[in-house]
C-alpha cells in the first residue's frame, strides 16, 4: 500500500547514525543520501540493501515536530533476535526505551515486539513477523 514515508528530523547526522544502528537488525541499509553538510532538506533513504526507500528522513531545522500521539511506525523483523537487537542499538545511539522487547498478546498470541523514541521524538517499534500484527 505504501511506497514509503518521510519524517523531518532536526540534525540530519544525528538521526541518521541513529536509523543506521536501529535498522541495520533488521536487514534494512541506507540507499541513498543527499548530505550537503550546514543545508535544510538533506535527507537520507532508508530499505532493503539494492532497493529502493521506504523511509526517508528529511532535515528541517524550523518547525521539526513529531506527529501527535498514536503515530508511531513499525518496522518488520524476521525474528525475536532482531527485534531484540534493533533496541539495544536503538537505545544505544540515542533512542529513549518505550517498551522493552517481550510478547505483546493483547497484540496477538504470538506478537513480539520493543518500541523506542527516536531522537526526535518519533516513535517507532520492531515486531516479529511470525507475530500477529497489531
Amino acid at each position: 500500500m505504501l511506497h514509503h514515508i518521510s519524517l523531518g528530523v532536526s540534525d540530519i547526522d544525528r538521526t541518521a547514525a541513529f536509523y543506521d544502528a536501529a535498522l541495520a537488525p533488521l536487514g534494512y541499509v541506507r540507499v541513498w543520501e543527499d548530505l550537503v553538510p550546514g543545508a535544510d532538506n538533506q535527507a537520507v533513504g532508508y530499505g532493503v540493501s539494492g532497493g529502493g526507500d521506504k523511509l526517508a528522513l528529511k532535515q528541517r531545522s524550523i518547525g521539526q515536530r513529531p506527529p501527535g500521539p498514536g503515530f508511531h511506525l513499525a518496522f518488520a523483523a524476521a525474528d525475536q533476535e532482531a527485534v531484540v537487537a534493533f533496541h539495544a542499538a536503538a537505545l544505544a545511539h540515542g533512542g529513549t526505551d518505550n517498551g522493552a522487547p517481550g510478547l505483546r498478546e493483547h497484540y496477538g498470541p504470538n506478537y513480539f515486539a520493543a518500541f523506542v523514541i527516536d531522537p526526535d521524538g518519533h516513535h517507532i517499534e520492531a515486531g516479529d513477523r511470525e507475530g500477529s500484527a497489531c
